[in-house]
This record gives structure tokens, C-alpha cells and sequence, in this order.
């Protein structure tokens, strides 16, 4: 157990490395950033000055490492277009991106969990091919187009709820349905596969023929060990949501993570954007840390080794 854990916090460790280099050199390979920040009407001499101002006449592993250095303690430095520190505002925006990602992922495991059951229970009978369908259409539909759907229907036409802005609570139903519903086939098929094993294994046709009732089988003894590995996905998905949020808020203008790298990109603020992408990829790498050691505490061939 411990030797796995082991393994898997060197590869995590690795791949954070591996993101805070490609997120580096990506944003030093896309152009000049001297020139960038100048503008496209500034003279040499001034592009020469910001040059040297920025440390960007520096060798590049030089820069790399100084970068990396001060984003291990949190110091991004300061923002070209807003004129502030990174991490501050990456501090006032996170806690909605949070709010939107975990909204989202409690309302794709309400749906998905039970429209697994019953397609599991009901194997073969058209809520079993509904069930697939809907998972289908998720995974096959982008969530842009989705949100833009939604508030079409329920914002524009109904009158409903609010088209965009995080002031309310009403603010975020559209924006988390959005996002829940791409994340909800994985689970969905998941606890479906999850239930059948189960339901077809020996202790639960023991239950039965006890005389328990079908509920009882099925809530009590099937379903508990079926949605284990659905924990694991849970906070996988979660990373997804995250990252996913850049476009979902862009759609409904909430000032979260998501906005502010939408602003960043279109302003050309790289230390926003290198911090952003960094800290988003950070998350997901901790949340897949997470699934794997939640996997290994529940899986009796990996926690005996």
C-alpha cells in the first residue's frame, strides 16, 4: 500500500513538473512578450527597456526556474493589463469557480447515480435505452452549446432565471446544469456497469433468497458496493469541471477562475494566464492523487501489498 502511494505521488509530482514546463514555454514560444507588452506602436528602445524590466533578456532556464521558484509560494507577481497581484485575484475569483464545479458535480451524481440503478435494474427495456441516450447525447454535446440552450429556453423565452452573473443562487442553476450534464453520462454508465456485476454476483442472490425485499437488495447490499468507484470518478470529474469552467462562465459572464483567464488570454497577460493554467492543472492533478489513493483504500488486492 504505502510502496503505491508512493509510485503514484512520484508520477503526480512528474506530471506537475511536465504542466509547469509546457505552461511556461508555451506562452514564451506564442511570440515576442517584450514587444506584447509594448504594444505594436512602441519603438525599439522601449520594447529594449521592458525587456529588461520584465527579466525576459534573461536565458530562459533562468527565467523558468525563477518562475517556479516564486509560483511554489504562491508569488505569480503582477498583472499586465490589471495592474495588481495574480494571486489575489485568483484568490477573489476561486471560491466561485468552486461554488459552480461543486453545484455541478452534486447535481450530476443526483441524476446519475439513481438513472443507473434503474437502468440496471431494468436492463434491456426502453429506461435502460433512455438512460443510454441521454449519456450519449451528453458526452457527444458541447457544453458551450448546451449552456447556450439553456439560456435560450429558460432565460430568453421563459423568463425563468437569470441569463448571466454569480450575484444568486438562481445565478448558478443554468451554469451547473451545463457543466453537471457532461459529467454525468461517465457516472451514470459507470454505476450501471457497477450495479449489474453486483446484482449478479452471490451474496446478493443469498439475499434474495432469504425473502429480502427487492429495495432492501437493491439499496442496501447491491447499491453501496456498486457506487465505490463512482466516489473515485466523483472527484476526477471535478478536475474536469474546473477546467471546463473557463468556457462555461465565458458563456454566462460569471467572474470567476474561468472569466478572469478568458479576460487574460484576450488581453495578452501572460503571468494571469501562466498562473491560472498552473493552478487549474495543479487541481486536477491532486483530485486524480486522490481518486487513486481512494481506489487503493477500497480495493483489498492493492491495500494488502
Amino acid at each position: 500500500m504505502l510502496i503505491f502511494i508512493l509510485r503514484r505521488l512520484a508520477i503526480a509530482l512528474c506530471v506537475a513538473l511536465t504542466v509547469s514546463i509546457v505552461s511556461f514555454s508555451l506562452l514564451h514560444m506564442s511570440g515576442d512578450l517584450a514587444t506584447a507588452i509594448a504594444g505594436p506602436e512602441s519603438s525599439a528602445a522601449q520594447v529594449e527597456q521592458i525587456r529588461v524590466q520584465f527579466g525576459l533578456d534573461r536565458p530562459m532556464t533562468t527565467q523558468y526556474v525563477d518562475w517556479l521558484a516564486k509560483a511554489v509560494h504562491l508569488d505569480f507577481g503582477n498583472s499586465f493589463y490589471f495592474n495588481g497581484p495574480v494571486m489575489e485575484m485568483i484568490a477573489e475569483r476561486l471560491p466561485i469557480t468552486f461554488k459552480l464545479g461543486g453545484s455541478a458535480l452534486l447535481l450530476a451524481i443526483l441524476v446519475a447515480i439513481p438513472l443507473g440503478v434503474l437502468a440496471a435494474i431494468y436492463r434491456d427495456t426502453w429506461l435502460d435505452r433512455i438512460a443510454l441516450m441521454i449519456a450519449v447525447v451528453g458526452q457527444a454535446m458541447p457544453s458551450f452549446w448546451f449552456g447556450l440552450t439553456l439560456i435560450l429556453i429558460f432565460a430568453v423565452t421563459l423568463h425563468w432565471l437569470p441569463v448571466a452573473g454569480n450575484e444568486s443562487w438562481q445565478h448558478f442553476i443554468l451554469p451547473a446544469v451545463a457543466l453537471g450534464y457532461y459529467a454525468m453520462p461517465a457516472m451514470m454508465r459507470l454505476t450501471r456497469s457497477g450495479m449489474l456485476e453486483v446484482l449478479g454476483s452471490d451474496y446478493i442472490r443469498t439475499a434474495r433468497a432469504k425473502g429480502l425485499s427487492k429495495s432492501k437488495v437493491v439499496f442496501k447490499h447491491a447499491l453501496r458496493n456498486a457506487v465505490i468507484p463512482v466516489v473515485a470518478l466523483a472527484a476526477v470529474e471535478l478536475g474536469f469541471m474546473l477546467g471546463g469552467s473557463v468556457v462555461i462562465e465565458s458563456v454566462y459572464s460569471m467572474q470567476g477562475l474561468g472569466q478572469l483567464a478568458w479576460d487574460a488570454i484576450s488581453r495578452n497577460d501572460y503571468p494571469v494566464v501562466q498562473a491560472v493554467v498552473l493552478i487549474i492543472a495543479m487541481f486536477y492533478i491532486g483530485l486524480t492523487f486522490l481518486a487513486d489513493i481512494i481506489n487503493a483504500l477500497l480495493d483489498p488486492r492493492i491495500r494488502t501489498r
